[in-house]
């Protein structure tokens, strides 16, 4: 059976909104501002998704008392989701891959940017899903604490990655960054299937043990 630890968590956040997606939405981006402008944007969008994921990592059992819902629903839905999204990812299908870039640009650069970065990375449904399953694994304040450093963890490294590549994203060709992306889409895949195995031995289901 399938258990959220450290480890495992960190790999998720990784994979659903690690370096790998983070520099190909900056890579867009790079196309049409200036090397500083692309590291204070890199900037804010650090410290907006890392308190999103705080947020969400605290208020899980909050959430879900709310609307109603089971831990093991949320394992069976965020098992679907992860799995769907790691197959669109190894066939190269960018799922809410953020603004159109012949969408309208507002006047200000850093603002037109995180508006650009909030459903691909800042409020990514992955991400928010994952910080979510991960938290109701345990029920304790310092799990929470745990998986709120492992998002904070994952997304100060987004900060670095772009920071250092700023002055290459111009000239970076996607093809590398697209065959991470689908490695790593493998990778979520197979932490789809344990996470919705989980909810359905949860809902008594019986399943062999393969471990």
């Amino acid at each position: 059976m399938f258990v959220f630890n450290l480890s495992s968590a960190f790999i998720a956040f990784f994979a659903v909104v690690g370096p790998p997606k983070v520099l190909l939405s900056f890579a867009r981006l790079a196309t049409t501002r200036s090397t500083a402008e692309l590291r204070r944007l890199a900037a804010w969008s650090t410290v907006i998704s890392a308190l999103i994921g705080v947020v969400m990592a605290y208020s899980a059992d909050f959430v879900t008392s709310l609307f109603h819902i089971s831990d093991q629903s949320l394992q069976l839905a965020g098992g679907l989701i992860f799995f769907v999204y790691a197959v669109a990812l190894v066939f190269g299908v960018h799922l809410g891959a953020g603004a159109d870039e012949t969408d309208e640009h507002l006047a200000n650069p850093l603002v037109d940017g995180i508006r650009e970065l909030l459903l691909p990375y800042l409020a990514s449904p992955l991400a928010v899903t994952a910080v979510l399953v991960a938290s109701l694994a345990k029920d304790d304040w310092g799990w929470w604490t745990t998986v709120a450093g492992a998002y904070v963890a994952v997304v100060v490294i987004n900060f670095f990655c772009v920071a250092a590549l700023a002055p290459l994203m111009r000239h970076t060709h996607r093809t590398s960054l697209e065959v991470l992306s689908r490695l790593l889409g493998l990778l979520l895949a197979a932490v789809g299937v344990e996470l919705f195995l989980n909810g359905l031995a949860g809902l008594g289901l019986h399943l062999p043990d393969g471990h």
